[in-house]
């Protein structure tokens, strides 16, 4: 039934208002981090790429059934994380569904989440997704792939995913900061282009999965 839901939400997302979601984990991480993140990047895509999401993203738990109600969850903060069993099995149905999970490390999060990643694909490793996949292609092109938005450790950024039958259903994204990049220009004072190379990259996120 789960599956039925989500892959009616899904194929009428086109004429009907859209909804994505934020998730609040367990462990004592900030998944509160950059509030105004998501609402800058829902206000982009839909004057830019022709979406229709809804103003304020809806909070939810890796254990709630809430979660097939939306094909998107962003998922952030600097701390650890922890899923219990449950969450676990239920974050792995719904990726299984249809739904897609956006990880993105606010800097401090990478030694907990490849963990919590594991518990939910066992027998999968993380893959770095390369330039050439769609999700950096349209519609707008990032030839070198991930960009980078705050320097950190000063690495390279890096775009991992976790495929099912090719189609990407978790993108982990590390050493890049988007959410950052999201926010109020005030928040980090971000030249306008930064901003923008980070909004662009958010949109080529939404366009994958409200068309694949």
């Amino acid at each position: 039934m789960k599956k039925i839901i989500l892959f009616l939400i899904l194929v009428t997302t086109p004429v009907l208002s859209q909804e994505i979601a934020l998730l609040k984990y367990s462990g004592g991480g900030d998944w509160y981090a950059n509030p105004t993140s998501l609402p800058n990047l829902i206000k982009f895509c839909n004057q830019n790429i022709n979406t229709t999401i809804k103003t304020k993203p809806i909070t939810v738990t890796p254990g709630s059934a809430d979660i097939f109600s939306y094909p998107f969850i962003h998922m952030t903060g600097h701390g650890n994380v922890v899923f219990n069993e449950a969450e676990v099995q239920n974050l792995q149905n719904y990726l299984r569904s249809g739904g897609f999970l956006h990880i993105d490390d606010n800097y401090g999060m990478d030694q907990y989440i490849r963990k919590e990643i594991s518990k939910l694909f066992p027998n999968e490793a993380l893959v770095e997704i390369p330039a050439n996949h769609a999700i950096f292609q349209k519609p707008f092109p990032f030839p070198d792939g991930l960009p980078k938005i705050h320097e950190h450790d000063g690495k390279r950024p890096q775009a991992f995913g976790i495929f099912i039958d090719t189609k990407l259903v978790l993108l982990y994204t590390y050493e890049c900061d988007l959410g950052d990049g999201w926010e109020d220009p005030e928040v980090h004072n971000d030249p306008p282009a930064i901003r923008e190379k980070a909004l662009k990259m958010g949109a080529n996120i939404m366009n994958y999965i409200f068309n694949n």
